[in-house]
């Protein structure tokens, strides 16, 4: 079994895919590059991540980059910016799908945990997830932060996760949290999701 995990400089995510991988999957790691809406920064941490998992697993966790600013651009311009963090979701979503076609991989791993934060709402989710048609394994979806904390202790992962970098320079002050489906359909058509997702994706560079 093969998967493309979406792997930020976050906590959750490389627990995410340090779990399937214990499960058996071979885990492929997919960064959206955030810049020039965060900082160089998170790239370093995202490095010392993977190289954290190798380690611990004995795994080669091959790790990809694809250019997310210009995205979040075109998102921002063209949608409703409450909805911009489901609308990025949704994109990175199907880049993972894409880019999981190229590599003979069956599905995405994502490190949500239900209602932790603005995107991670079942309606947000939901309306994330429309017409994806693409298997989404989340195996921190019914943790709480202490829990996925714990482990990302054990696994060596924590201490990297929380050093500093500018975070995310596009987040709404107030973003959606019961996103509208139909919305969300509507404006995934405005910027041609599915080409923007495949460009994307084409574009996506392994890291040596």
């Amino acid at each position: 079994m093969k998967l493309v995990a979406l792997m930020s400089n976050g906590i959750d995510s490389p627990v995410a895919s340090y779990i399937m991988s214990r499960m058996g999957a071979d885990v492929i790691l997919l960064h959206m590059d955030n810049r020039p809406f965060t900082d160089d920064r998170s790239i370093a941490v995202v490095e010392e991540l993977a190289d954290r998992l190798r380690q611990i697993t004995g795994k080669e966790f091959p790790l990809y980059f694809a250019q997310h600013g210009p995205n979040q651009e075109l998102i921002k311009e063209k949608c409703d910016y409450h909805y911009q963090c489901v609308m990025c979701k949704r994109t990175m979503q199907r880049t993972a799908r894409e880019l999981a076609k190229k590599l003979g991989a069956s599905g995405i791993i994502m490190g949500d945990s239900l209602g932790q934060v603005a995107s991670q709402t079942l309606k947000n989710i939901r309306s994330e997830n429309q017409g994806l048609n693409f298997p989404v394994v989340r195996p921190l979806i019914g943790m709480d932060k202490t829990e996925i904390i714990e482990i990302a202790k054990e696994i060596g992962t924590f201490d990297i996760s929380i050093k500093q970098t500018a975070g995310c320079l596009i987040v709404p002050v107030r973003p959606i949290t019961e996103a509208n489906a139909e919305k969300v359909l509507n404006m995934s058509e405005s910027i041609d999701l599915d080409t923007l997702a495949r460009n994307c994706a084409d574009s996506a560079v392994l890291h040596h």
